[in-house]
């Protein structure tokens, strides 16, 4: 299948401003672009860009005192199947966990595994290990936690959650990646595209899911939605979302329009 993917940001500033943004496709999907998903920044302004040490690609931009707007639109090709599942993954052991896997083990800015480590081995320390294990987790975090997108805050973290009891789906994830890491599973965060196919009609976001390291491999889930997806698109990944915000203003900056989409359309 083909899907549509792309947004558009408006931001006003009181002066020039520093940015990092991290709003591209991830490699790892480059090969599957039908367009490319080049950010169309108004005005224009000089761009440079990098790969941060996760992989990711970071545009450097200066943003103009007043009005800017950030776009892209791209087609991209997607199998069209859902997450991969493997209800047989097992966990592996923390010395024989690959060497860039341990840094997915600790604790992190959104991410306190120090202050929920009793509280997971409490919750999931008698049940499956492996895939069953991560399951788990995802259960309990979709049934503990409210979806309030009205009540959505930057700087709410995975004890904040737990203890309020709602969120939007970058705290679902990062709940679940402080118990996952928790109980020694490594667990990264990701963000990008999730196409609405299958399922009602969503809010028009980014969406934030996260992946598990288990038998050799790193495996998708999602606690928000607790289902596998169709129509994933991956952008960035990181400890949590300290690593990968979409837009790091240097300066004072107000975003003042934000519209995203992703979806299924016919291939041409």
């Amino acid at each position: 299948m083909q899907l549509r993917v792309g947004f558009e940001m408006t931001y006003e500033c009181p002066q020039p401003t520093p940015m990092l943004l991290s709003l591209n496709i991830h490699f790892t999907r480059v090969s599957d672009l039908i367009s490319r998903d080049d950010l169309l920044i108004e005005p224009a302004v000089p761009i440079t860009a990098y790969r941060d040490v996760f992989g990711n690609w970071c545009t450097r931009i200066v943003a103009p005192a007043g009005h800017m707007r950030i776009s892209s639109d791209a087609l991209i090709n997607d199998s069209g199947l859902p997450d991969p599942s493997n209800p047989d993954a097992e966990q592996l052991a923390v010395p024989d966990l690959p060497e860039e896997t341990l840094i997915f083990l600790l604790g992190s800015r959104y991410c306190e595994t120090d202050r929920l480590s009793e509280t997971a081995w409490n919750l999931f320390g008698d049940g499956p290990t492996g895939w069953g294990r991560v399951q788990a987790v995802c259960d309990y975090v979709h049934q503990h936690v409210a979806f309030d997108y009205q009540n959505a805050s930057p700087t709410r973290s995975a004890l904040e959650t737990f203890r309020g009891k709602t969120g939007v789906c970058r705290d679902y994830a990062h709940l679940a990646i402080a118990f996952c890491r928790c109980l020694n599973i490594p667990a990264r965060y990701c963000t990008g595209h999730l196409a609405d196919i299958g399922v009602p009609v969503g809010l028009g976001d980014f969406a934030a899911w996260f992946e598990v390291y288990l038998g050799g491999r790193w495996y998708i889930f999602d606690p928000r939605n607790n289902m596998r997806r169709i129509g994933r698109v991956l952008m960035a990944r990181g400890r949590d979302a300290a690593d990968v915000p979409l837009s790091n203003s240097f300066g004072p900056s107000k975003l003042t329009g934000f519209n995203v989409w992703a979806e299924e359309v016919e291939a041409s």
